[in-house]
């Protein structure tokens, strides 16, 4: 659910068909994050790896997006996913660097692969609120989100303040793919796919979108689940990215969408 909605913003944002929490660096950024932090505080609460996640997604995303945007004309979807995969490939990198030095390698593992198997009550005590609260408020701009998708010169031409709502849904992206990274790990294309089919079903309004997109992200992740615990235990995020990759090759072939 939050990684649905976390690309949803971040398309919306952008105008970037293609892009999605994993692929703009703000999953390998969180888990770069959550690597470190267990490294330090090898016995932290899961509060503190939440706000580690939210760190981590910000540091990752915000290289990605300073990277992919230009002057000219702004966020192009090409050079977002080049920088993202640059990024990424670091920071896993960098994972795996403190996952050998400090001996984490079964939990950077978990978290490179993807899965809910060890998510506990204890854990989502904290991760369901501060999701709601983030739902809330981006419930609550998205009808400026929507203008904001239809383009930054219409956006200002009807007053809006682009910097303060481009800021806040980012702010809010980045708060839901730490969240959901803490929780289950890199499960990417979640947040590509999704948005996608909900904006098929109803349109480009995002007060119709966010709530259809979060709906569909959990129903994708829980059957996803469901098929991995029957193969035995499979990774969550290799089943997705089953799926994920096909329809990612297919958006790249038509030359990446802008929306």
């Amino acid at each position: 659910m939050a990684l649905a909605v976390s690309g949803a913003i971040i398309q919306g944002v952008t105008r970037n068909g293609l892009a999605d929490p994993a692929l703009i660096g703000l999953n390998s950024g969180a888990s770069f994050a959550l690597a470190l932090t267990y490294a330090v505080l090898p016995n932290t609460s899961f509060l503190i790896l939440m706000f580690a996640g939210f760190l981590g997604a910000i540091l990752g995303g915000a290289i990605v997006l300073m990277i992919g945007r230009s002057r000219r004309d702004g966020f192009n979807p090409m050079r977002i996913i080049l920088a993202g995969a640059a990024v990424s490939a670091m920071l896993t990198a960098l994972s795996q660097g403190i996952a050998l030095a400090f001996r984490l390698n079964q939990t950077v593992t978990f978290w490179t692969a993807g899965g809910v198997s060890g998510t506990t009550w204890s854990h989502l005590k904290w991760a369901i609120p501060l999701i709601g609260i983030a739902l809330f408020i981006i419930l609550t701009i998205s009808k400026q989100l929507t203008i904001l998708n239809l383009g930054e010169s219409l956006a200002k031409g009807l007053g809006q303040n682009v910097t303060m709502i481009r800021g806040i849904c980012l702010i809010i992206a980045m708060i839901l793919a730490g969240i959901a990274v803490a929780i289950a790990g890199q499960v990417a294309f979640v947040g590509l796919m999704v948005p996608h089919i909900a904006r098929f079903l109803i349109g480009t309004d995002y007060a119709k979108i966010l709530p259809l997109t979060a709906l569909l992200g959990g129903i994708l992740v829980l059957v996803a689940d469901m098929i991995a615990r029957y193969l035995g235990e499979a990774p969550v995020g290799a089943i997705i990215s089953f799926i994920g990759v096909p329809y990612f090759l297919y958006l790249v072939k038509k030359g990446g969408r802008t929306i």
